[in-house]
């Protein structure tokens, strides 16, 4: 069965997360992807636990179903092999900071001449113009930047980083977005173009429904720990049998709610009414609802009699009980490819679904087969090797700690 995206050939020169991400979606759904990593390895080759074949989990999570090339850019015969693989490709992710791929003549203006059916896809922290331009960024720099960590923890705490990637996991899905409508859009004119994204960018459009509220009211949104601006109840409470979180969302939903409590009378309780009574008196219905929650039966299955009441409810589950579900292994949100478990496709479509077919491999453990290839010759290759402008599996080293005189490949992220 055939993917989506079977035919689009992409060269993913991103590191790191963002990039990576929106390049594995669109290889879980067909597009062939060349991943080409610098010479020192992809820095999160040493993030968290590692196989002996130098996959950490961090770099397993992002690089599955990839051609795995690792070649050095910052060499012209590295830069050369780019451009040969360039000639059969659709799309084009990078993700290094601004001006780089320009100093490497790689820059969209000069690619996009030379391939003018190429979506180039130039993913950066805080972009090219304005007071921030160039600068670099990792997720939880654009968390503080962008006004999320404020927002985050609890009323009287301080600010807390969401512990997600939040924003880069976002710039990825808005790079998916941005390749997939200039693909589109090339059907019709026959010619690719730039997509442009920052992390920042990204990070400020998730400010809703809160940027909405303060644009309405001019009032400075504040932490509500695990509440929700505009609705109540929202919110964590202790039962029993453990948190479970409860959103009532509606009047009918809230009336709901106060009968599974055995206390209706709270729903025509003149400061609960209606939603705006209960945002307005949110610290007493909260308390109300607390002392409720904590005498019911410890038992009971409170979340699931409360769904069952047609009130949205959850016990509050750890990440650990969430991925051994065997319903997410049956469902195929989580499974394993080449002996790495790791999350599955989210995305499901009914022909054409996208699957895990290969898993993350070794630093260079596809240099040979792709640039044979793309016509280089078993010669070239392994001049290319000896000079160490490319490397395979069998040529490479261990990653090394940087000693600030290495290749700009390696550590100029976006």
């Amino acid at each position: 069965m055939t993917g989506a995206l079977d035919g689009v050939r992409v060269i993913d020169l991103s590191r790191v997360l963002a990039g990576p991400y929106c390049t594995q979606m669109l290889a879980d759904h067909g597009a062939e992807v060349v991943k080409v990593e610098p010479v020192a390895g992809d820095l999160t080759r040493t993030w968290g636990p590692a196989r002996p074949d130098g996959v950490s989990s961090y770099y397993a999570g992002l690089n599955r179903n990839k051609q795995h090339l690792s070649a050095d850019l910052s060499a012209p015969d590295g830069r050369a092999l780019v451009l040969r693989l360039l000639e059969g490709a659709d799309v084009l992710v990078e993700n290094f900071k601004p001006g780089v791929m320009d100093r490497w003549g790689l820059d969209a203006a000069s690619l996009l001449e030379r391939f003018p059916r190429l979506v180039y896809c130039r993913i950066t922290a805080f972009g090219t113009d304005g007071p921030m331009a160039g600068l670099p960024g990792y997720d939880a720099v654009i968390q503080a930047h962008a006004g999320i960590m404020h927002l985050n923890g609890e009323p009287h705490g301080g600010p807390v980083r969401v512990p997600m990637p939040i924003t880069d996991l976002t710039a990825g899905l808005l790079a998916l977005s941005g390749v997939l409508l200039a693909l589109h859009e090339r059907t019709a004119s026959g010619r690719g173009q730039l997509v442009e994204l920052t992390l920042a960018d990204g990070a400020v459009s998730l400010l809703h429904p809160v940027a909405a509220n303060y644009f309405m009211t001019g009032e400075p949104p504040r932490r509500l720990g695990s509440g929700h601006p505009n609705i109540a109840p929202c919110e964590v409470f202790d039962s029993p049998a453990g948190e479970v979180y409860v959103a009532a969302g509606s009047d009918r939903q809230f009336a709901l709610l106060a009968d599974f409590l055995g206390e209706p009378g709270l729903a025509t309780d003149p400061r609960y009414r209606t939603n705006a009574d209960r945002l307005a008196n949110r610290h007493d219905l909260n308390a109300d609802l607390a002392a409720l929650v904590s005498g019911l039966d410890p038992d009971a299955d409170i979340a699931r009699e409360m769904i069952a009441k047609g009130v949205p409810a959850s016990v509050v589950r750890p990440v650990e009980d969430v991925l051994d579900d065997p319903y997410l292994t049956e469902h195929g949100m989580v499974t394993e490819a080449g002996g790495v478990r790791m999350l599955g496709v989210p995305v499901r479509l009914a022909r054409t679904p996208g699957a895990v077919r290969t898993p993350p491999r070794s630093q260079g453990a596809d240099t040979r087969a792709v640039l044979a290839a793309a016509g280089v010759t078993a010669a070239q290759i392994e001049d290319l090797i000896d000079r160490g402008v490319v490397v395979t599996t069998d040529s490479s080293t261990p990653f090394q700690p940087d000693t600030g005189q290495s290749h700009e490949h390696r550590f100029e992220e976006n």
